[in-house]
């Protein structure tokens, strides 16, 4: 068997950062170097992402198609290529934000890194991953680590808390995804995605068992992804972790959650529409109604990015539940497609600016609660502007990134019309205008709201940001300002992605 090395050389690279990393918190040296490694690693790791996605333009590359290796187990196709390098670059800001957190306190630093940086390393498998067994393995390796990483306070209640509870929930969820694989296995025969398609063509007595293994398949994602009713571990999980974690939860692990879920509906499962498109939109409804509502209620911010995360959720599950549940077939299901893709690149990085301004704000007056962000535009005016791009951009408010990634859900689902993409569609309308309104309660407390009872703005001097979480809010706000005000750029990556639908003949 000849590998294909260049094909391989992203993972590679990844998985040498993730020894090289373990290598240098084993010698006596400033842990601060095994966070240069970790970055260095991923910025390495970027490069031949580009480079297979532009292989076309360079004259080194002797194959420029889909490439299919073991046997159809893993794939480097256009779309595999737009999730890694998602996940690079949410993974590259996500460790900027944490090394000023980690060297703030008393925690290990070494092994955080190492932690986090195999996490990524699994969510970059789950891109390629074409088979049940490596989708297995991959996601267990996103998840592992997280369990450990929600713990990391291990001087605080809440974070002992926040990793137990996420541990017991992945493990079940781990669990209920196996039986479905397993029963998936079991009726087809098959383990790759392409096989398992084919095979389930005709079932005949066999397609109710196949169904009840799909079933369960996608009720494991929708524990990954935070979707209703398998959503209450979010808040507690990312209030109880540190912060950073809490970042990287609500965006990497997420969206590897989503990367499992449509690769396995669109390729797996493509001859059973009928069955996963009506579960996936009433996810989508009931994350949509849940998230927005119980967030209105929130007065602590992570608490309150917590449930936006299980209404983003919907959002995103929102074209895929409609086209399928309507029988779209051809250009709606990759309009479908395309818009949960974009969404999901969009919302990685107003999410993860969100977090580190929340960070920042947390670092300057000692509180994640909204009844003391009151004035915050006074004593820190830059704080309280990213507070309003990103809390906006959140809620869809043009000319920033969120506009787009709600525009194209919305015509996604409208454009199918039909009872299903109707209802959704009206769902998301009056969720966004739910979401707008605890989006612009937090913009209000730090713009308008005066300052908390016997506090001076002279006394909050505290510095807001280190030099890591300054370039991660730099990176967000750049991104969401510059994807709002020129779309096609975003609407571009979105659109190579689609090209999984030629893998698929």
């Amino acid at each position: 068997m000849t590998l294909d090395y260049h094909a391989l050389l992203p993972e590679l690279i990844l998985g040498t950062t993730v020894l090289v990393v373990l290598v240098i918190d084993l010698f006596p040296v400033e842990k601060y170097w095994a966070a240069v490694a970790g970055l260095t690693g991923m910025f390495l790791a970027f490069i031949p992402v580009l480079t297979l996605g532009f292989c076309e333009s360079l004259s080194f590359c002797d194959d420029t198609g889909v490439r299919v290796l073991f046997s159809g187990s893993y794939v480097i196709d256009p779309f595999s290529l737009v999730m890694k390098g998602l996940f690079l670059i949410a993974a590259f800001v996500a460790l900027l934000i944490a090394v000023g957190y980690l060297e703030s306190g008393r925690f290990y630093e070494g092994e955080y890194y190492f932690l986090l940086i195999a996490s990524v390393f699994g969510a970059f498998v789950m891109a390629s991953s074409r088979d049940l067994i490596t989708v297995f393995v991959a996601l267990e390796l996103v998840t592992a680590p997280t369990f450990l990483l929600a713990g990391w306070r291990k001087g605080d209640a809440r974070s002992n808390e926040a990793a137990m509870k996420f541990f017991i929930i992945g493990v079940i969820s781990s669990s209920v995804l196996l039986f479905g694989m397993s029963l998936v296995y079991g009726t087809t025969g098959e383990l790759t995605f392409n096989a398992i398609n084919a095979a389930s063509a005709d079932l005949g007595d066999a397609r109710p068992l196949f169904a009840l293994g799909l079933v369960f398949t996608l009720l494991g994602f929708a524990f990954k992804v935070s979707a209703v009713p398998f959503h209450f571990w979010t808040p507690d999980v990312y209030e109880g972790s540190p912060t950073p974690v809490s970042a990287y939860l609500s965006v990497v692990s997420k969206t590897a959650g989503f990367v499992g879920l449509l690769t396995f509906t669109y390729i797996a499962f493509a001859n059973h529409r009928d069955i996963w498109g009506p579960l996936l939109a009433i996810l989508a409804a009931a994350s949509i109604i849940l998230g927005n509502v119980v967030a209105l209620k929130q007065t602590n911010v992570i608490r309150l990015l917590g449930y936006s995360s299980i209404a983003q959720a919907g959002f995103m599950l929102v074209p895929l539940g409609a086209a399928a549940a309507e029988g779209a077939t051809g250009t709606e299901l990759e309009d479908a497609f395309f818009a949960t893709v974009t969404y999901l690149l969009i919302y990685a990085f107003m999410n993860l600016g969100a977090f580190a301004v929340v960070i920042a704000v947390r670092n300057r007056i000692g509180s994640f609660d909204l009844a003391d962000w009151g004035g915050l535009s006074r004593y820190a005016p830059g704080l309280a502007t990213l507070v309003a791009i990103f809390f906006f951009s959140l809620a869809g408010i043009p000319p920033l990134a969120g506009w787009f990634a709600k525009l194209v859900m919305f015509r996604a689902a409208v454009s199918l019309g039909g009872p299903w993409g109707i209802t959704l569609a009206v769902i998301a309308v009056l969720g966004s205008v739910v979401g707008l309104v605890y989006y612009a309660k937090v913009a209000k407390s730090a713009w308008f709201d005066p300052l908390p009872d016997g506090v001076v703005a002279e006394d909050l001097a505290a510095p807001a940001w280190t030099p890591g979480l300054q370039l991660a809010l730099g990176i967000t706000a750049l991104a969401v300002i510059v994807m709002g005000i020129f779309p096609g750029l975003i609407s571009k990556v979105g659109e190579i992605s689609t090209d999984i639908f030629t893998a698929l003949g």
